[in-house]
């Protein structure tokens, strides 16, 4: 069974924003000729690394909601230049959409084991991945998705 990590997507307010960013962050890296892998940094080292990188994916809470996921391929710890231990994941590019959940706001990031991670859209509702992000919160909001 996987495990996943929830976190805040500080600075998106939408799923677009987001895969506007990373296409933008990998198009950057390309041109300095560096390798084109998106990471994310973050203060602390998960303890169940091994776990994650089994299958787990990084799942995105924006705007209050669990919106979608990237797959997590490696973690890789280092110490910045203010010798402050920090580490890298490293994600898969593509966004997958997942079934809303609403989210409170924390600090950090949170393990999520795989019974409590909401399933992909085009599971839980297929033909939604292609309608507009707003359409979808409004139709959530009236119940009707």
């Amino acid at each position: 069974m996987a495990l996943h990590l929830v976190k805040l997507c500080v600075g998106c307010d939408s799923v677009k924003e987001l895969q506007d960013w990373i296409r933008q962050r990998l198009a950057e890296k390309k041109k300095r000729g560096e390798t084109p892998e998106h990471i994310h940094t973050t203060r602390m080292m998960p303890k169940r690394g091994e776990e994650l990188v089994a299958g787990g994916s990084l799942y995105w809470v924006i705007r209050g909601e669990i919106l979608c996921r990237q797959k997590l391929t490696a973690i890789r710890p280092f110490v910045d230049k203010d010798g402050i231990g920090r580490c890298r994941l490293v994600l898969q590019p593509k966004v997958v959409l997942v079934r809303p959940r609403p989210c409170r706001a924390f600090q950090g990031w949170r393990y999520l084991a795989e019974k409590d991670a909401p399933a992909d859209l085009d599971r839980a509702a297929p033909g939604a991945r292609d309608m507009p992000e707003q359409m979808r919160r409004e139709l959530r909001e009236l119940g009707l998705l």
